[in-house]
């Protein structure tokens, strides 16, 4: 009886995780910032951004490989983004970074799957659909700071006590991809203007490819 509930909750929960994984980025973005007069910051970033590694593992789960895949690449992730906190080299920073990038891209290639396999456009469609869009940005900024601790000077900042904060690079990817542009951090080096204007041509570009493809599909559907 109790592996049938235990089983019947996995399975509630399998049902809802994009749902669940989108409540976890947005508390990534939203909550973290007005929490860490409570909380340190890095530490509750870090719990967050842990949640959502597992989460993405579970999500991906439609194929053993897949969560194989992911967590060989989550493991190092997570022990590197925990060990920062003990050990500060700037070697273990550059090593997290480069895995949350990969992980990330992993991710985003597994949703979109998901999604184009998908027979009828339901809630976790279109919640899947918001997560990878969400996740090629939180990817993106993790490029960004790849690219400040390799080629230090590559962005302007308002602040330069937050050029290398997480934050900071996680706002300048959100702005650039939804082409808001504030204009307060910008790119200094031709390679970091390149990175930017990639961002933004995928993100208007998936926009434009994905609603269009939803949208044919519920309408397909529904003459049936």
């Amino acid at each position: 009886m109790g592996k049938n509930t235990f089983d019947s909750c996995v399975e509630a929960f399998f049902q809802r995780r994009f749902l669940i994984l989108l409540v976890l980025i947005l508390s990534l973005i939203i909550l973290s910032p007005f929490l860490q007069d409570f909380v340190q910051t890095h530490i509750l970033r870090d719990v967050f951004l842990t949640a959502i590694f597992l989460g993405i593992i579970f999500a991906v789960k439609t194929k053993r490989s897949h969560v194989i895949i992911a967590s060989i690449l989550a493991l190092p992730l997570i022990v590197t983004t925990w060990s920062y906190h003990f050990i500060a080299f700037t070697h273990i920073g550059l090593l997290t970074r480069i895995f949350s990038a990969l992980f990330f891209a992993y991710a985003v290639i597994n949703i979109l799957k998901i999604i184009a396999r998908t027979e009828d456009i339901t809630r976790e469609t279109i919640f899947a659909a918001i997560v990878a869009y969400l996740l090629i940005a939180l990817m993106w900024a993790f490029i960004y700071m790849i690219l400040e601790l390799l080629l230090p000077g590559s962005f302007s900042f308002p602040d330069k006590a937050l050029r290398k904060e997480t934050i900071s690079f996680e706002y300048f990817s959100f702005i650039t991809i939804t082409t808001l542009g504030y204009g307060d951090i910008t790119p200094l080096s031709d390679k970091a203007s390149a990175l930017a204007l990639l961002e933004a041509l995928v993100g208007q570009i998936y926009l434009v490819v994905l609603v269009a493809w939803l949208v044919g599909m519920h309408v397909s559907r529904r003459s049936k």
